[in-house]
């Protein structure tokens, strides 16, 4: 780790409250300014800024991902999670994937209008979108510009199917919504738990729910018809990894049916971001944390080849499969084969006019790499 990713512990306790020790460089700026680290200040608030969106549906290739459409309401994610594999965006918005991902966000004030216009197309082709692909569709600011419920309110209308990822507790204010397309077979829910331990929790994804809450919103959800799935993820060699049978013991107690795991990913920048979170926070663990990570990755600190990205390689790797599929069977998780949502429902809106000129120009990046 480099010299100028050091940060100090009087530092990182002026940003209480923050995942992100550090604001490193955007790969794609020619030039860098250097901080002086003597430099104090409160903790960064939020900001949150209104965008146009050209397109809001976007298109997936890769083949180890179970969708082909996402919308993403949000640009940065206020949860602040360390492991977040969706910090290396933020350099497309020309900002840093540290601090800035979780403090300087956007939202697509057009996003429901936007959908409505690409739902409406002559050739559109329905299948299932999944909100919650890049950044929480349900984190806090959620609560004040209420765009993924007016994407939902649209895709209820045209009887759209849709699955949300999501680890906030939010998602119970549209249990109205989700109720009504769940009757009809339009929509699936999975929520991810990342582990028990209130600590641990509140340092790795400091403004996330705690478990209890997840765990209360996947009850109310289930008991409601919402068919729930419980995603543990990210599973952290040495850290989070001894919570998995008791995650799923109690997502199954909550009404999962289904269950699922993925294994830390550390894509370009998220790579330094989340060794300087680990030395800063586990001293005494991170070596033996980092040595397992790179047994499962072939030896490296990433691996970003289908097939591989999402369960890893190894014989750590290999235990871990083991565990998951006999604490599976164990609890009666995945025993049925998930029935997909349903596209036959599906009435495409009314054309409307395009009102609004589109300020920005969306990058069409992968986000899984």
């Amino acid at each position: 780790m480099s010299d100028d990713n050091k940060i100090t512990a009087r530092q990182h306790n002026l940003h209480k409250g923050r995942g992100a020790l550090s604001n490193p460089h955007n790969r794609f700026h020619p030039t860098r300014v250097e901080w002086d680290d003597g430099i104090e200040g409160p903790t960064p608030v939020t900001e949150c800024r209104a965008v146009n969106a050209r397109s809001i549906i976007s298109r997936n290739t890769s083949p180890d991902i179970p969708f082909e459409q996402s919308i993403n309401p949000y640009q940065g994610c206020e949860h602040g999670c360390i492991y977040c594999y969706a910090r290396p965006s933020h350099a497309y918005l020309d900002m840093s994937p540290g601090m800035d991902f979780e403090t300087r966000l956007t939202y697509k004030v057009n996003a429901a209008v936007q959908l409505e216009s690409e739902l409406a197309r002559p050739g559109y082709r329905c299948s299932s979108i999944t909100l919650g692909a890049n950044t929480d569709p349900y984190q806090p600011v959620e609560k004040i510009h209420r765009i993924t419920r007016e994407v939902l309110q649209v895709l209820q209308r045209c009887r759209h199917p849709v699955s949300i990822i999501t680890k906030s507790a939010l998602i119970t204010r549209d249990i109205d919504i989700l109720t009504k397309m769940a009757a009809e077979g339009l929509c699936s829910v999975a929520i991810s738990l990342t582990t028990l331990d209130a600590r641990l929790k509140r340092l790795m994804e400091p403004r996330a729910a705690s478990h209890q809450a997840r765990l209360a919103a996947m009850k109310l959800l289930s008991s409601a018809g919402v068919p729930v799935t419980a995603i543990f993820a990210p599973v952290i060699p040495a850290l989070n990894d001894s919570d998995m049978e008791e995650i799923l013991a109690q997502a199954r107690d909550a009404g999962a049916q289904s269950a699922a795991y993925i294994m830390l990913r550390l894509p370009l920048e998220v790579r330094d971001l989340f060794f300087q979170w680990l030395q800063e926070h586990y001293p005494l663990r991170a070596e033996h944390v980092i040595s397992l990570l790179r047994q499962s990755r072939g030896g490296a600190d990433n691996d970003s080849r289908f097939g591989h990205r999402m369960r890893g390689t190894g014989t750590f790797a290999d235990l871990l499969a083991q565990r998951f599929r006999l604490g599976c069977k164990r609890l009666g998780l995945n025993e049925h084969e998930q029935t997909p949502t349903r596209r036959d429902l599906f009435k495409a809106p009314k054309p409307r006019d395009k009102s609004g000129a589109s300020t920005i120009k969306e990058k069409q990046i992968d986000l899984f790499n």
